[in-house]
């Protein structure tokens, strides 16, 4: 056996160093650096599939579409692309409880009557998974299962018995005996996910991983467990709402940002066809400070509630609350709302919130989060059937947004009748039932109301 090397790692950006030092160089942080036992035996990561490369020129490629192999789940085919491609990593996080366990299940179940799989469980006995799988109503017949930690044994299993799909659950409790550190350190997951993604790519299996979230919501482990594979998703959503959101943060063979939505019921999760129905549910009469927009998630389009409060203050300190938005951006929204529209709100505290757990991070929802902070302000409440959509910018202008017409379509579709678009957004042809205002300025998104 190979003598294991000794580097050192930075658990947030992956940077690489010959010995210890307090701060990463590249993305600043401190005491993020640990120490690595690097096997020789890896050889690399998500390299070449094996054997010695010959070069080639680019017309000899072929560049036919990779055969997929579909779920059964309409929604996680949608944020994989179009389904499973032979021969891929894919990590799926998640918070504690929030379903990854259900959902690989569920999809393995599908699986199962096509293809061979194989489920690795580390964290819990083959008996709980069993009763999980019962009470999913998932058929055990063609479902292999094999407790064990060990990937060295996990690769042995699968020479025998040539799974199509191998799913282990999770990256955080394998080990490789040649590695003295515990399961779930730094070296450990590397290593581990290392090993068994090259094993994927030499046998043309699905290699599906299972990974926890740290506090800060990111996937626990390096940041280089991200380069190794080929598509990360993240199933979020709280414990006390029972809407699952799955998101595609990175995917070679599909759009980045795709979104998929699930409601967690008593026989599992169950796929959501219309999300932006189960969003809008909820809202019963006008209240000042509501407003929809139009967010662009993936291939489509998102209608979803933005809630503003503007309270005044009376402890001398201003707050400033968002959740399910960037805080630094709502400031932003403030300053242009003082400069350009004219409405100090520098002694008020101002709260802002996204219906459904919905995280907005493209600026579309700019304009409406502006005429929502407006709205609360005077106490004025903005028609039920209202729409808006726009980036601002610095100088107060409204700028335009990708896919406008699709959005203003899929409001049409939910019985919105008005919309306030950027200019450059306003269609060339009338949208029945809907009467759109177009605007190139904050000052002029104000007088509209």
């Amino acid at each position: 056996m190979a003598k294991p090397t000794h580097r050192f790692f930075c658990a947030d950006c992956g940077a690489e160093y010959s010995k210890w030092q307090g701060q990463c160089d590249g993305c600043r942080s401190w005491n993020r650096i640990s120490e690595v036992a690097q096997s020789r035996l890896t050889g690399g990561y998500a390299g070449a599939a094996g054997g010695t490369a010959e070069l080639v020129t680019l017309d000899q490629i072929s560049v036919s579409e990779a055969v997929r192999i579909g779920t059964g789940i309409g929604e996680l085919d949608r944020v994989l692309g179009g389904g499973l491609v032979p021969g891929s990593a894919i990590v799926l996080g998640g918070h504690p409880g929030a379903g990854k366990s259900t959902l690989v299940l569920q999809a393995l179940g599908n699986l199962a009557r096509q293809h061979p799989v194989l489920y690795v469980t580390g964290e819990e006995s083959l008996q709980q998974v069993a009763m999980r799988a019962q009470r999913l109503g998932v058929a055990g017949d063609q479902l292999k299962l094999l407790a064990e930690t060990r990937v060295e044994a996990v690769i042995d299993c699968c020479l025998r018995h040539r799974p199509r799909v191998l799913v282990i659950d999770s990256i955080q409790v394998m080990q490789l005996a040649e590695l003295q550190s515990a399961p779930g350190s730094v070296g450990q997951v590397r290593e581990s996910a290392a090993r068994l993604t090259r094993f994927a790519k030499e046998s043309d299996t699905i290699l599906l991983l299972v990974g926890h979230v740290t506090k800060e919501g990111h996937l626990a482990g390096p940041k280089v467990l991200e380069h190794m594979i080929d598509c990360s998703l993240m199933l979020e959503g709280s414990s006390d709402s029972r809407f699952r959101i799955l998101r595609g943060q990175k995917n070679r063979f599909g759009a980045v940002n795709e979104l998929g939505v699930f409601a967690m019921v008593e026989h599992g999760l169950r796929e959501v066809k219309n999300p932006s129905a189960i969003f809008l549910s909820g809202r019963r009469e006008p209240a000042a400070g509501t407003l929809v927009t139009a967010l662009w998630e993936g291939t489509r389009p998102l209608l979803v509630e933005l809630q503003a409060l503007v309270d005044q203050n009376h402890h001398g300190q201003p707050r400033r609350l968002a959740v399910g938005t960037d805080l630094n951006r709502l400031a932003l929204l403030l300053a242009i709302l003082h400069r350009h529209g004219g409405l100090f709100l520098g002694d008020q505290d101002v709260f802002v919130n996204v219906v459904g757990g919905v995280k907005v991070d493209e600026t579309s929802a700019d304009l409406a989060l502006v005429l929502a902070l407006v709205s609360s302000f005077r106490n004025r409440p903005l028609p039920q059937d209202l729409l808006v959509f726009g980036e601002v910018g610095l100088a107060g202008e409204i700028r335009p947004v990708p896919s406008g017409l699709e959005r203003l379509q899929e409001a049409a579709k939910h019985g919105f009748t008005r919309a306030i678009v950027p200019s450059a957004n306003a269609p060339r042809q009338p949208i029945a039932g809907m009467t759109v205002t177009a605007v190139e300025r904050v000052a002029d998104a104000l007088e509209s109301f």
